[in-house]
C-alpha cells in the first residue's frame, strides 16, 4: 500500500513495447517511455520531424482499459493505439520497412 493508505497499481509494459521502441529509434525517432505516468496516459511519446506523437502500445487483441478510454476521449491532440511495429511506424508517418 502507498503512504496514503491506497493500494498502488503496478504499471506493466506490454511484451511488444521494447520491439516497437527499438524500431522507432532505428528509423531516427526519439522515444520517451511514459507508461509509468498512469491515469490512462499513453505509453510512448515519440518525436519525429518536429512533431510529437503519443502512442498507446497494446498486445495484439488487447483493448483500452477504462482509464485509457477516458483519457483518449478527452485528448484533443494526436494519439494512436498500436499493436506492432508496422502500426507504430505508420502512426508517425513512416511506412513499414
Amino acid at each position: 500500500m502507498s503512504s496514503g493508505g491506497r493500494a498502488t497499481m503496478a504499471k506493466r509494459v506490454d511484451a511488444n513495447q521494447a520491439e516497437i521502441v527499438d524500431a522507432l529509434r532505428a528509423v531516427g525517432c526519439s522515444v520517451t517511455d511514459c507508461h509509468e505516468m498512469g491515469r490512462g496516459y499513453p505509453d510512448l511519446s515519440v518525436g519525429r520531424a518536429g512533431r510529437t506523437y503519443l502512442l498507446e502500445v497494446k498486445a495484439p487483441g488487447a483493448n483500452l482499459n477504462s482509464r485509457e478510454m477516458l483519457w483518449h476521449l478527452d485528448w484533443l491532440g494526436h494519439v494512436a493505439i498500436v499493436h506492432d511495429v508496422g502500426e507504430a511506424l505508420r502512426a508517425v508517418g513512416l511506412e513499414d520497412e
